[in-house]
């Protein structure tokens, strides 16, 4: 926002007692086709950059990465990054330089802390289906920790049930992943109708949507959409048709 070095205000109700907003539209994103990957970025990745949308406060990368059968990313290194990753469809493999090997599917959250370097492999776990995902970013609160891996089981969704859960925070419940970040991220699912209120901590937020659309203080988002909000206390979000959505707190 505006007091951001990584993005620029588009959108302010001229008040500074109230949030103000930047709608980042799906088909404004960055996109890579590389055949087996169809990638599309909302802040510059790879080849795509753009220098007002580097990130947004810690968040540096959201990427929604759509994987043919049999393809994925062979060994590449990281440091000084906490990386989460989040399934829409599918199934992708990890394995890393630390032991860890998993599959991850829809309805688990994975974080892979960097920190003072890792090497990694992330390939669909199908040599026919493909794999839908958001991959994220964020930028650690600490420089130079020892790396790690941890997935976890998030909590089921009832038919028709809209609810709120965290997905990764510094201080995560046993049904999260804990991340080394000034910042938390929870999914929001709405049933049809449905309406729920997220409490925004740290003064700053990034909604994501993943599946379906939504109505966000007032603001219409379809599938790929994201939103900036600045000096917001909690977010009002409603969908008619149903939505599945990812809410970050960023201090």
């Amino acid at each position: 926002m505006a007091d951001s070095p990584h993005i620029g205000i588009i959108h302010s109700n001229g008040r500074h007692d109230m949030p103000t907003y930047l709608h980042r539209k799906s088909g404004a994103r960055g996109q890579a086709d590389h055949g087996w990957l169809k990638a599309k970025h909302s802040f510059s990745f790879g080849q795509y950059h753009d220098p007002n949308i580097m990130g947004f406060r810690s968040l540096r990368v959201i990427n929604e990465d759509r994987i043919a059968g049999g393809g994925g990313f062979p060994t590449h290194a990281h440091d000084n990054m906490e990386i989460v990753t989040y399934i829409l469809d599918g199934a992708l493999e990890h394995r890393d330089s630390i032991g860890s090997g998993e599959v991850i599917r829809p309805g688990e959250a994975q974080r892979m802390s960097a920190g003072t370097g890792i090497r990694h492999s992330e390939f669909n776990a199908s040599a026919t289906d493909p794999v839908h995902l958001l991959q994220i970013w964020l930028l650690p609160s600490q420089r130079g920790i020892a790396p790690g891996y941890e997935q976890k089981s998030l909590p089921a969704v009832a038919d028709g049930e809209s609810r709120l859960d965290v997905v990764a925070a510094p201080e995560a419940p046993d049904s999260a992943v804990t991340i080394h970040s000034d910042a938390s991220i929870a999914r929001a699912v709405l049933a049809p109708g449905g309406t729920l209120t997220a409490p925004i901590t740290r003064g700053h937020a990034w909604v994501q949507v993943a599946k379906g659309s939504l109505v966000v203080d007032g603001h219409e988002l379809a599938q790929g959409d994201g939103l900036a909000v600045k000096d917001a206390a909690e977010l009002t979000l409603t969908s008619e048709e149903g939505a599945e959505v990812l809410v970050f707190d960023l201090a």
